[in-house]
Protein backbone atom coordinates (compact mmCIF):
# COMPACT_ATOMS: atom_id res chain seq x y z
CA UNK A 1 0.00 0.00 0.00
CA UNK A 2 0.95 3.63 -0.69
CA UNK A 3 2.34 5.50 2.16
CA UNK A 4 0.71 9.05 2.10
CA UNK A 5 3.83 11.12 2.91
CA UNK A 6 5.30 9.53 -0.81
CA UNK A 7 2.41 11.18 -2.71
CA UNK A 8 3.17 14.15 -0.27
CA UNK A 9 6.08 14.38 -2.09
CA UNK A 10 5.35 13.58 -5.44
CA UNK A 11 3.10 16.21 -5.35
CA UNK A 12 5.86 18.71 -4.16
CA UNK A 13 7.95 17.64 -6.82
CA UNK A 14 5.66 17.89 -9.57
CA UNK A 15 4.59 20.92 -8.22
CA UNK A 16 8.08 22.50 -7.80
CA UNK A 17 9.65 21.03 -11.11
CA UNK A 18 12.68 20.66 -8.96
CA UNK A 19 14.22 18.37 -6.17
CA UNK A 20 15.78 20.97 -4.17
CA UNK A 21 12.91 23.40 -3.95
CA UNK A 22 10.50 20.67 -3.46
CA UNK A 23 13.07 19.50 -0.24
CA UNK A 24 12.97 22.90 0.97
CA UNK A 25 9.52 23.26 0.73
CA UNK A 26 8.67 20.32 3.07
CA UNK A 27 11.27 20.67 5.07
CA UNK A 28 14.02 17.53 4.27
CA UNK A 29 17.13 16.93 2.73
CA UNK A 30 17.10 16.33 -0.75
CA UNK A 31 18.95 12.87 -1.28
CA UNK A 32 15.67 11.08 1.12
CA UNK A 33 13.54 12.91 -0.90
CA UNK A 34 15.43 11.55 -3.88
CA UNK A 35 15.45 7.97 -2.39
CA UNK A 36 11.19 8.39 -2.05
CA UNK A 37 10.46 9.28 -5.38
CA UNK A 38 12.78 6.66 -6.72
CA UNK A 39 11.04 3.82 -4.14
CA UNK A 40 7.93 5.05 -5.34
CA UNK A 41 8.27 4.78 -9.05
CA UNK A 42 9.76 1.12 -8.49
CA UNK A 43 6.84 0.40 -6.13
CA UNK A 44 4.36 1.97 -9.13
CA UNK A 45 6.48 -0.11 -11.54
CA UNK A 46 6.63 3.69 -13.72
CA UNK A 47 9.17 6.50 -13.98
CA UNK A 48 7.09 9.83 -13.13
CA UNK A 49 9.40 12.22 -13.51
CA UNK A 50 11.83 13.29 -16.47
CA UNK A 51 15.39 14.19 -15.30
CA UNK A 52 16.19 17.50 -16.72
CA UNK A 53 19.77 19.66 -16.53
CA UNK A 54 18.30 22.04 -14.52
CA UNK A 55 15.04 19.67 -12.38
CA UNK A 56 12.45 17.28 -13.52
CA UNK A 57 9.71 17.38 -15.43
CA UNK A 58 6.02 15.33 -15.24
CA UNK A 59 6.20 12.00 -17.37
CA UNK A 60 2.41 11.05 -18.95
CA UNK A 61 2.08 8.37 -16.33
CA UNK A 62 3.23 10.69 -13.78
CA UNK A 63 0.82 13.37 -14.37
CA UNK A 64 -2.05 10.10 -14.31
CA UNK A 65 -0.75 9.61 -10.29
CA UNK A 66 -0.24 13.37 -9.71
CA UNK A 67 -3.96 13.90 -9.89
CA UNK A 68 -4.79 10.57 -8.51
CA UNK A 69 -2.28 12.03 -5.46
CA UNK A 70 -4.03 15.04 -5.48
CA UNK A 71 -7.42 13.52 -4.72
CA UNK A 72 -6.44 10.83 -2.37
CA UNK A 73 -4.66 13.77 -0.27
CA UNK A 74 -7.61 15.50 -0.38
CA UNK A 75 -10.06 12.61 0.79
CA UNK A 76 -7.32 11.95 3.68
CA UNK A 77 -7.54 15.54 4.10
CA UNK A 78 -11.47 15.34 4.83
CA UNK A 79 -11.49 12.12 7.04
CA UNK A 80 -9.40 13.78 9.18
CA UNK A 81 -11.31 16.72 9.41
CA UNK A 82 -14.37 14.70 9.84
CA UNK A 83 -12.87 12.72 12.81
CA UNK A 84 -11.84 15.93 14.51
CA UNK A 85 -15.62 17.73 14.14
CA UNK A 86 -16.97 14.26 15.32
CA UNK A 87 -14.93 14.11 18.15
CA UNK A 88 -16.04 17.73 18.72
CA UNK A 89 -19.49 16.34 18.70
CA UNK A 90 -19.95 18.65 15.74
CA UNK A 91 -20.50 16.17 12.81
CA UNK A 92 -22.38 12.65 12.79
CA UNK A 93 -26.12 11.36 13.97
CA UNK A 94 -28.25 12.62 16.66
CA UNK A 95 -31.76 10.38 17.00
CA UNK A 96 -34.29 12.23 19.17
CA UNK A 97 -37.35 11.54 20.36
CA UNK A 98 -40.46 13.23 21.64
CA UNK A 99 -44.12 12.47 22.98
CA UNK A 100 -46.93 13.83 21.39
CA UNK A 101 -47.32 16.36 23.79
CA UNK A 102 -43.69 17.24 24.70
CA UNK A 103 -43.69 18.16 21.02
CA UNK A 104 -45.62 21.14 21.33
CA UNK A 105 -43.55 22.73 23.99
CA UNK A 106 -41.73 25.53 22.69
CA UNK A 107 -38.84 24.58 24.45
CA UNK A 108 -38.38 21.36 22.67
CA UNK A 109 -38.54 23.04 18.92
CA UNK A 110 -36.30 25.81 20.53
CA UNK A 111 -33.67 23.42 21.83
CA UNK A 112 -33.33 20.62 18.42
CA UNK A 113 -33.35 24.33 16.24
CA UNK A 114 -30.59 25.80 18.00
CA UNK A 115 -28.66 22.69 18.24
CA UNK A 116 -28.91 21.85 14.08
CA UNK A 117 -28.32 25.83 13.66
CA UNK A 118 -24.99 25.75 15.51
CA UNK A 119 -23.88 22.14 14.06
CA UNK A 120 -24.97 21.84 10.27
CA UNK A 121 -22.65 19.16 10.03
CA UNK A 122 -24.79 16.88 12.65
CA UNK A 123 -27.52 14.71 11.12
CA UNK A 124 -31.07 15.12 13.32
CA UNK A 125 -33.65 12.38 13.27
CA UNK A 126 -36.66 12.54 14.71
CA UNK A 127 -39.24 10.88 16.10
CA UNK A 128 -42.68 10.92 17.83
CA UNK A 129 -43.94 8.51 19.83
CA UNK A 130 -45.50 6.97 23.34
CA UNK A 131 -43.46 6.85 26.38
CA UNK A 132 -42.54 3.46 26.45
CA UNK A 133 -41.69 3.23 23.07
CA UNK A 134 -39.20 5.99 22.75
CA UNK A 135 -37.64 4.51 25.92
CA UNK A 136 -37.26 0.83 24.45
CA UNK A 137 -35.56 3.16 21.13
CA UNK A 138 -33.17 4.48 23.97
CA UNK A 139 -32.36 1.57 25.39
CA UNK A 140 -32.14 -0.77 22.60
CA UNK A 141 -29.64 2.37 21.20
CA UNK A 142 -32.21 3.32 17.92
CA UNK A 143 -32.50 7.12 20.35
CA UNK A 144 -29.84 8.62 21.55
CA UNK A 145 -32.37 11.49 23.47
CA UNK A 146 -35.95 11.66 24.58
CA UNK A 147 -37.84 14.58 24.93
CA UNK A 148 -40.07 12.82 27.74
CA UNK A 149 -43.15 13.97 29.86
CA UNK A 150 -43.60 10.61 32.81
CA UNK A 151 -40.74 8.63 35.49
CA UNK A 152 -43.78 6.05 35.34
CA UNK A 153 -41.91 3.45 33.44
CA UNK A 154 -39.02 1.25 33.69
CA UNK A 155 -36.32 3.72 33.01
CA UNK A 156 -33.01 1.20 33.97
CA UNK A 157 -30.03 2.45 32.70
CA UNK A 158 -31.39 5.26 31.84
CA UNK A 159 -30.62 8.78 33.04
CA UNK A 160 -33.59 11.23 33.73
CA UNK A 161 -33.15 14.60 33.60
CA UNK A 162 -35.90 17.12 34.70
CA UNK A 163 -36.03 20.64 32.93
CA UNK A 164 -39.30 22.48 33.01
CA UNK A 165 -42.73 22.16 34.91
CA UNK A 166 -46.24 23.48 32.84
CA UNK A 167 -49.19 23.99 33.75
CA UNK A 168 -52.44 22.02 32.68
CA UNK A 169 -55.57 23.46 31.17
CA UNK A 170 -59.01 22.31 30.66
CA UNK A 171 -59.65 21.38 26.83
CA UNK A 172 -63.50 21.60 26.27
CA UNK A 173 -65.91 21.92 23.73
CA UNK A 174 -66.69 25.49 21.80
CA UNK A 175 -69.63 26.20 23.22
CA UNK A 176 -69.87 24.32 26.20
CA UNK A 177 -71.15 26.51 29.58
CA UNK A 178 -67.48 26.74 31.09
CA UNK A 179 -65.81 27.78 27.47
CA UNK A 180 -65.89 31.65 28.39
CA UNK A 181 -64.75 30.97 32.07
CA UNK A 182 -61.59 32.98 32.93
CA UNK A 183 -60.38 29.93 35.55
CA UNK A 184 -62.41 27.22 36.73
CA UNK A 185 -61.92 24.62 39.57
CA UNK A 186 -61.11 21.08 38.66
CA UNK A 187 -64.19 19.91 40.89
CA UNK A 188 -66.42 22.21 38.39
CA UNK A 189 -66.15 19.30 35.80
CA UNK A 190 -67.02 16.50 38.09
CA UNK A 191 -70.20 15.48 36.19
CA UNK A 192 -68.48 15.97 33.11
CA UNK A 193 -67.21 12.95 30.76
CA UNK A 194 -63.46 13.02 29.92
CA UNK A 195 -61.18 12.10 26.78
CA UNK A 196 -58.07 10.91 28.41
CA UNK A 197 -54.76 10.32 26.87
CA UNK A 198 -54.18 6.64 26.83
CA UNK A 199 -52.66 5.61 30.36
CA UNK A 200 -50.09 2.89 28.51
CA UNK A 201 -48.97 5.59 25.73
CA UNK A 202 -49.13 8.69 28.47
CA UNK A 203 -48.98 6.73 31.85
CA UNK A 204 -47.00 9.96 34.00
CA UNK A 205 -49.78 12.33 32.08
CA UNK A 206 -52.58 9.80 33.04
CA UNK A 207 -51.73 8.92 36.32
CA UNK A 208 -51.40 12.75 37.20
CA UNK A 209 -54.66 14.24 36.02
CA UNK A 210 -56.21 11.10 37.68
CA UNK A 211 -54.92 11.57 41.03
CA UNK A 212 -55.62 14.94 40.92
CA UNK A 213 -59.48 14.91 40.14
CA UNK A 214 -59.36 12.36 43.04
CA UNK A 215 -58.11 15.09 45.69
CA UNK A 216 -60.46 17.16 43.92
CA UNK A 217 -63.28 14.92 45.34
CA UNK A 218 -64.27 12.87 42.10
CA UNK A 219 -63.25 10.01 40.19
CA UNK A 220 -63.43 11.03 36.75
CA UNK A 221 -65.97 9.16 34.14
CA UNK A 222 -63.06 8.69 31.05
CA UNK A 223 -65.66 7.78 27.98
CA UNK A 224 -63.01 8.10 25.66
CA UNK A 225 -59.18 7.33 25.65
CA UNK A 226 -56.66 8.41 22.85
CA UNK A 227 -53.36 7.33 21.51
CA UNK A 228 -52.47 10.88 20.72
CA UNK A 229 -52.26 14.28 22.62
CA UNK A 230 -53.64 15.67 19.16
CA UNK A 231 -56.46 13.00 18.94
CA UNK A 232 -57.42 13.87 22.78
CA UNK A 233 -58.57 17.09 21.50
CA UNK A 234 -60.07 16.38 18.25
CA UNK A 235 -62.31 13.83 20.44
CA UNK A 236 -62.89 17.17 22.56
CA UNK A 237 -63.85 19.19 19.47
CA UNK A 238 -66.42 16.22 18.48
CA UNK A 239 -67.95 16.88 21.82
CA UNK A 240 -67.00 13.73 23.03
CA UNK A 241 -65.83 14.90 26.38
CA UNK A 242 -63.37 17.71 27.89
CA UNK A 243 -59.64 17.12 28.62
CA UNK A 244 -56.65 18.12 30.89
CA UNK A 245 -54.04 19.17 28.88
CA UNK A 246 -50.38 20.65 29.27
CA UNK A 247 -50.86 24.42 28.37
CA UNK A 248 -48.83 24.55 25.13
CA UNK A 249 -51.29 21.96 23.64
CA UNK A 250 -52.84 25.16 23.03
CA UNK A 251 -50.69 26.28 20.22
CA UNK A 252 -52.22 23.54 17.91
CA UNK A 253 -55.19 26.29 17.76
CA UNK A 254 -57.36 23.46 17.20
CA UNK A 255 -61.36 24.43 15.76
CA UNK A 256 -63.83 23.42 18.46
CA UNK A 257 -62.16 23.59 21.19
CA UNK A 258 -61.65 25.92 24.03
CA UNK A 259 -59.11 26.32 26.41
CA UNK A 260 -59.74 27.36 30.32
CA UNK A 261 -57.44 27.43 33.07
CA UNK A 262 -57.51 25.85 36.24
CA UNK A 263 -57.62 27.07 39.50
CA UNK A 264 -56.80 25.30 43.16
CA UNK A 265 -54.68 22.29 41.44
CA UNK A 266 -51.29 22.80 42.90
CA UNK A 267 -48.74 20.05 42.14
CA UNK A 268 -50.70 19.02 38.99
CA UNK A 269 -47.97 19.99 35.77
CA UNK A 270 -46.89 18.62 33.30
CA UNK A 271 -42.81 17.80 33.45
CA UNK A 272 -40.69 17.90 30.55
CA UNK A 273 -37.92 15.63 30.85
CA UNK A 274 -34.72 14.43 28.79
CA UNK A 275 -33.55 11.31 28.47
CA UNK A 276 -30.34 9.89 27.73
CA UNK A 277 -28.87 6.62 28.34
CA UNK A 278 -26.17 6.25 31.72
CA UNK A 279 -23.65 4.26 29.81
CA UNK A 280 -23.28 6.75 26.39
CA UNK A 281 -20.04 8.46 26.29
CA UNK A 282 -20.94 9.98 22.51
CA UNK A 283 -19.34 13.38 22.55
CA UNK A 284 -22.32 14.46 20.40
CA UNK A 285 -25.20 13.07 22.84
CA UNK A 286 -23.44 14.45 25.67
CA UNK A 287 -23.25 18.05 24.46
CA UNK A 288 -27.07 18.41 23.37
CA UNK A 289 -27.53 16.71 26.50
CA UNK A 290 -25.56 19.93 27.98
CA UNK A 291 -26.74 22.42 26.02
CA UNK A 292 -30.40 21.49 26.71
CA UNK A 293 -30.16 21.25 30.52
CA UNK A 294 -28.04 24.74 30.34
CA UNK A 295 -30.92 26.46 28.53
CA UNK A 296 -33.58 24.73 31.00
CA UNK A 297 -31.83 25.94 33.73
CA UNK A 298 -31.84 29.46 32.41
CA UNK A 299 -35.37 29.86 31.86
CA UNK A 300 -36.24 28.36 35.77
CA UNK A 301 -34.16 31.32 36.66
CA UNK A 302 -35.52 34.09 35.02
Amino acid sequence: MIELRRLRYLVAVADEGHITRAAERLGIQQPPLTRQIRLLEEELGVVLFERLPRGVRVTEAGRVVVEEARDLLARAERITETAKRAARGEQGRLAVGYTSSAAFHPFVTQQIRAFRDARPGVVLALTEDGTPELVNGLKEERLDAAFLRSTATDIAGLSLEPLLEEKMVAAVPVGHPLAGAGKVALADLAEETFVFYRRPTGPGLYDAIMAACLAAGFSPTVGQEAPRMASTLSLVASGLGVAITPASMQRMNVEGVAFVRLRGTKGLVAPLLLATRKRDRSTLVDRFRREVSAAAQALREA
